[in-house]
């Protein structure tokens, strides 16, 4: 079994995830976020459309078809903070 990708869930992300890490294959960040979601709560699915993404500290803005998240990354998921 290869390197895994460590995905950090935080705030409502990780509600609705139902946990607040998980590990999965590395791939396109498409593919990565899809397996987060079948081994999470289906709620986050609609959560993700939402939240903000760094990949190893850095956010990411690009196409989540191109990007490629590579084993031992680390993901964090960070939903919309209130704030004022």
């Amino acid at each position: 079994m290869g390197e895994k990708v460590t995905v950090g869930l935080y705030a409502a992300a990780r509600v609705a995830a139902g946990r607040k890490e998980a590990q999965v294959a590395p791939g396109t960040l498409t593919e990565v976020l899809a397996e987060l979601v079948a081994v999470s709560d289906a709620k986050l699915g609609d959560v993700l459309q939402q939240c903000s993404l760094l990949l190893d500290g850095l956010a990411v803005h690009e196409d989540p078809g191109v990007v490629v998240v590579a084993a031992g990354s680390q993901l964090d998921v960070l939903p919309p903070f209130a704030g004022g």
